[in-house]
């Protein structure tokens, strides 16, 4: 087959390749760049030819190799990863976020307690945060291909058991499944973004993936309670399979057959330590049911299993010090900017996550508003996320990551501290304005946070980069839900004989939280400079990280650059 043939499909197009003149994923490069010239060749020495490749006389999955694809696809197959992987994490996002509308449904089915009921958010959590760590070992042991795929099959297999399921169990078991599938869906893209785009593009591509994602919690609530109002709870369920769908097909299409790095795939690989995974497990099962049992008001029960989970937490960092095949490599935080961007992560995972249940309630509670202006005010802010995040992204490709992320954590901690003086006389032209405010500061740090804590690595730590940083982000997310959850019952509990000015000031006093959680983020992201280089060393962009292999700097999912590479301009 001729490279200008057309053929008929997804990403189907061919476009002629010339050797050692394309970059990684097809990018276009200086045909004079020797040592560029010299990857490209070693490069090809590892894959088929692609006249085997044509020919169908290649090895097993060598039509899903680097090489082929970039010849199959042209300079554009990095986009058709990223729409890729986008979409599958689009179907995660759906199944962890429009089962919230669905609740009550499921409540009154199964005759559900509120703190029952909590378990159909908390066991898609509890299950997604373990799975995001053993993301390295996956792509390892089965490629970005294989893993991507039967991933969103868990995912599909989730939703129509589970929305078929005649009783409870069943419903949470196809939860953990989803959530088990949702951990690694959410961690692969950043391991891909790092790989497959050049350093200058990486900003831009955040953002194109940070449009789409925040797509799905913006719309999927809504459309979720417009499925479960004319067919039933049963339809978040099945939700995610038409997602779920096309994602499956892009992959199958269009992601390689390697793992991260350019390495071919290991089936010998070790798995993860099973020590290390048992303890994990049950360190987040007593911190999310303590942290629920507290809320019922179950003090000492709840107390206790906290005090489990702390000594769980002790005992998991030696293990992952000792053992020769950790689930978290801990020489991760060796790097000072990364050691800081994992402190924001948390911080910010909290306070992005108890904010987001925490606006709606207030203005529904507090404020009185019917549930039809709450969503009013909060879609001009969606919108004005979805639309931050791109623009951002762009901005990381040339301003200092740590300015972006420091600005957009202050830009969210004066939201939170501007609540503080709004009260039933409140326009709700200004409570939108200050929930827009929010949401522009949440857009500039999801793109810098993970870029931030990415470039300071080696590629070989990319992919357990990337799936500490989620698993972190969750972490904090998860006690932060259930922190602001508490205190606000108990400051509710104090102001209750002050009628409704107590209600208002109850909630005043948890966005100071918010407030004060924020801005110790912005604090801890201001210290994360990346240090600084010497005079008479190569620039590295504009001071987003400091001299020495840079990730993506080949663009592409494959080969890393050779060391002519090392420091590209």
């Amino acid at each position: 087959m001729t490279p200008g043939r057309k053929r008929s499909g997804l990403c189907a197009r061919r476009v002629p390749v010339q050797a050692n003149a394309h970059n990684g994923l097809g990018m276009p490069t200086d045909p004079q760049n020797a040592a560029q010239a010299a990857a490209e060749a070693a490069e090809g020495a590892a894959t088929p030819p692609a006249e085997s490749v044509a020919a169908g006389t290649a090895p097993a999955h060598a039509h899903h190799s680097l090489a082929a694809l970039r010849l199959r696809y042209g300079p554009n197959h990095r986009w058709w990863v990223l729409l890729t992987v986008m979409i599958g994490n689009m179907a995660a996002l759906m199944a962890a976020t429009t089962i919230n509308v669905a609740v009550p449904a499921i409540s009154r089915q199964f005759q559900l307690g509120q703190q029952d009921a909590q378990w159909l958010a908390t066991s898609f959590m509890g299950a997604m945060t373990v799975s995001m760590l053993a993301t390295p070992w996956l792509l390892q042991r089965f490629g970005y291909r294989r893993c991507y795929t039967v991933m969103l099959g868990l995912l599909g297999t989730g939703g129509l058991v589970g929305g078929l399921a005649p009783n409870l169990g069943l419903v949470l078991a196809m939860r953990m499944v989803e959530g088990l599938a949702g951990g690694v869906l959410q961690t692969i893209p950043g391991v891909i973004i790092m790989h497959a785009f050049a350093k200058h593009e990486q900003g831009r591509a955040m953002g194109v993936f940070g449009f789409g994602t925040v797509l799905a919690p913006a719309l999927g609530p809504s459309v979720g309670g417009l499925l479960v109002d004319w067919f039933g709870w049963r339809a978040i369920f099945f939700f995610v399979l038409p997602f779920c769908a096309v994602a499956a097909v892009l992959a199958r299409r269009c992601l390689p057959h390697v793992a991260p790095g350019g390495l071919p795939v290991n089936p010998l690989a070790r798995p993860p330590d099973a020590w290390s995974l048992l303890m994990l497990t049950v360190l987040l099962a007593a911190l999310l049911n303590g942290l629920v049992t507290l809320q019922g008001g179950d003090t000492l029960a709840g107390s206790a299993q906290l005090a489990l989970a702390a000594a769980l937490v002790a005992g998991f960092i030696v293990r992952q010090r000792r053992v020769a095949t950790p689930l978290m490599q801990m020489s991760l935080y060796g790097h000072p900017v990364f050691r800081r961007a994992a402190l924001v992560a948390v911080i910010y995972g909290a306070g992005l996550f108890g904010s987001t249940y925490l606006l709606p309630v207030f203005m529904l509670v507090a404020l009185g508003m019917p549930a039809s202006t709450v969503g009013a005010v909060l879609l001009p802010a969606g919108l004005a996320l979805a639309f931050t995040i791109p623009l951002a992204g762009r901005l990381a490709d040339r301003a200092p990551l740590y300015r972006t992320l420091t600005i957009g954590l202050l830009v969210m901690t004066a939201s939170f501290a501007v609540m503080t003086a709004v009260g039933s006389a409140t326009a709700v032209a200004w409570l939108t304005l200050i929930a827009v405010l929010g949401r522009i500061g949440l857009g500039c740090v999801i793109p810098s946070l993970s870029l931030s804590a990415m470039r300071v690595l080696d590629l070989p730590q990319i992919a357990a980069g990337a799936s500490t940083m989620n698993f972190l982000r969750q972490l904090g997310g998860a006690v932060g839900v259930n922190l602001v959850g508490i205190l606000l019952g108990a400051r509710l509990q104090t102001h209750a004989a002050q009628g409704p000015a107590g209600t208002l000031r109850a909630f005043h006093e948890v966005f100071v939280l918010m407030a004060l959680l924020t801005g110790a983020a912005a604090l801890a992201a201001w210290q994360m400079r990346p240090p600084a280089q010497p005079p008479d060393a190569a620039p590295d962009g504009p001071g987003n990280a400091p001299a020495g292999p840079a990730p993506g700097a080949a663009g592409h999912i494959g080969a890393p650059p050779p060391p002519a590479l090392a420091s590209p301009a």
